[in-house]
């Protein structure tokens, strides 16, 4: 596979440019044959999380494919399963640019994004003209300019909408570049929001005749009593699934590289320690009622198989596949 030589070129432009042209042209090859130049076959490794059958389990994590335009082009590279979004009711421009940061000393990305997207109504228009056949997860959040305390009608707004396409819906209330997103993380704000959730879950299981499960994706800055009350939280109201973690506010590792003091979330090889201590903590706090997709700085299969021995059932790739591109799928796959 080439993408070394090819990452050294597009390293050269701006972040965000490039990102924007990469998803131009695998939603434009993803079902064509022009998809030959990604396609790869990985080894089977079936396993069932949640109910869902997974081809195997590598997932896409939330982030890269914020509007569903690329779902097949990823599903080609090897995916087990692929996860879109974050996407919130109506479209929003995200945070002033720049704000995505490549860190290569540190294998890392720091971005402040913003939960930039086209709208639910769009992405649910690319979801059905993917007419993808395998494991898709959906995630949903909340507008900038919506209220915190109005937060849960914009995550049941999402989830009715995208409920009959998903496999599963992954609830975000941890990104750090949505003000107050994360304070629903805690206490009763956590339990109204996920009640709230879980009865409209029974209405739409009962509307559409399937159950799709409700995973939440959480911080990697949180002690270790703020992760045992959230498993409290997550068991208590009957979720699904947790996803650990997202993005951390931390600079530990990139202190003194250029554009280590920008703001918003770094992931990457930086984060990788810190989420598998929140997955470990989880662990034991969850008791095996509810399964861990784990994230956050998995760039080999021997980091994979670290988060799978934390306690992890799944687990997603974002900046390793970044800076390494599809041949990583194939190496963490048959490395599993």
């Amino acid at each position: 596979m080439f993408y070394p030589a090819i990452r050294k070129v597009l390293f050269q432009f701006d972040a965000e440019t490039i990102h924007e042209l990469t998803i131009k042209g695998l939603k434009n090859t993803g079902k064509s044959p022009l998809n030959v130049f990604y396609k790869q076959q990985v080894q089977d490794k079936p396993v069932t999380v949640m109910g869902i059958k997974f081809p195997n389990p590598l997932g896409l994590a939330a982030g890269l494919d914020k509007n569903g335009e690329c779902i097949n082009a990823f599903a080609a590279m090897g995916f087990g399963f692929v996860e879109v979004g974050t996407v919130t009711p109506r479209p929003q421009p995200g945070n002033d640019k720049p704000r995505i940061f490549r860190l290569p000393e540190a294998n890392a990305i720091i971005n402040r994004m913003g939960f930039n997207n086209k709208g639910v109504d769009y992405l649910v228009s690319q979801v059905q003209a993917a007419n993808f056949k395998g494991v898709l997860g959906i995630n949903i959040g909340k507008n900038k300019d919506t209220p915190e305390e109005n937060a849960k009608d914009d995550y049941l707004h999402c989830m009715r909408k995208v409920y009959d396409l998903a496999t599963y819906i992954t609830v975000n209330i941890s990104s750090p570049n949505t003000p107050g997103l994360r304070s629903l993380q805690y206490g009763d704000a956590l339990n109204d929001l996920l009640s709230a959730l879980k009865a409209e879950q029974k209405i739409l299981t009962d509307k559409y005749g399937k159950y799709i499960p409700l995973t939440v994706k959480i911080a990697p800055d949180l002690n270790e009593d703020e992760v045992k009350s959230i498993a409290k939280s997550l068991i208590d109201n009957g979720i699904d699934g947790v996803i650990a973690t997202n993005t951390t506010l931390s600079r530990e590792g990139v202190e003194g590289l250029e554009f280590g003091g920008e703001q918003g979330g770094l992931s990457g090889q930086p984060v990788k320690d810190k989420s598998t201590q929140v997955i470990k903590i989880l662990s034991e706090a969850l008791d095996n009622k509810l399964p861990i997709i784990g994230v956050g700085g998995i760039a080999s299969s021997e980091d994979a198989n670290e988060k799978l021995a934390a306690g992890a059932s799944l687990v997603q790739v974002y900046t390793g596949f970044i800076y390494q591109g599809p041949p990583l799928v194939k190496d963490i796959v048959n490395g599993l």
